[in-house]
């Protein structure tokens, strides 16, 4: 298992293996709960081994304080056609409450950065809700930039099975 060290005393940034995912989706559940949508959460044990694991659909680290989990960040590539490359989007970042406010998600972002510049990807994209002001203000505190006049648009299971059987 790879380590990546960092500036912080005692964070370690972790890969993760198939034996995490009871790991990753207990931290997707507190994720979920802090956003409000944990009725949203139908991901399990299985599909994120298969997902995550099996059909190298995305990455996750672990965000390691003192060889306890605190966190965690799953991200994968996408592409761009105006700038012709790849780009990494960020689908999850989390910090347990307990460990924020000590510079860790700054350490994620910088160890994300560096995985983008390797990677020769252009651009780094997330999505942030619009009520969560503690984490815009952070973003915005790296350069980040809103996309305002950009609409997310969504097909879910359903509205999938229903467009793919016309």
């Amino acid at each position: 298992m790879r380590y990546y060290d960092t500036s912080i005393e005692n964070l370690k940034i972790r890969e993760t293996n198939e034996e995490d995912c009871e790991l990753i989706l207990s931290l997707i559940k507190e994720i979920a709960e802090y956003e409000k949508m944990s009725d949203e959460v139908i991901a399990t044990e299985e599909t994120l081994r298969e997902s995550i694991f099996n059909n190298n659909r995305a990455e996750v680290v672990i965000l390691e304080l003192d060889e306890k989990p605190v966190g965690y960040a799953l991200f994968f590539y996408n592409f761009s056609t105006f700038v012709g490359r790849s780009g990494l989007y960020l689908e999850d970042i989390f910090i347990k409450k307990e460990a924020r406010g000590r510079g860790i998600g700054k350490e994620v972002f910088k160890f994300i950065a560096k995985k983008a510049r390797e990677e020769g990807c252009k651009r780094i994209e997330w999505v942030c809700l619009d009520w969560n002001e503690p984490s815009i203000k952070f973003y915005k505190s790296l350069g980040a930039v809103a996309m305002d006049e950009w609409t997310i648009y969504r097909l879910n299971e359903k509205e999938i099975k229903e467009l793919s059987e016309i």
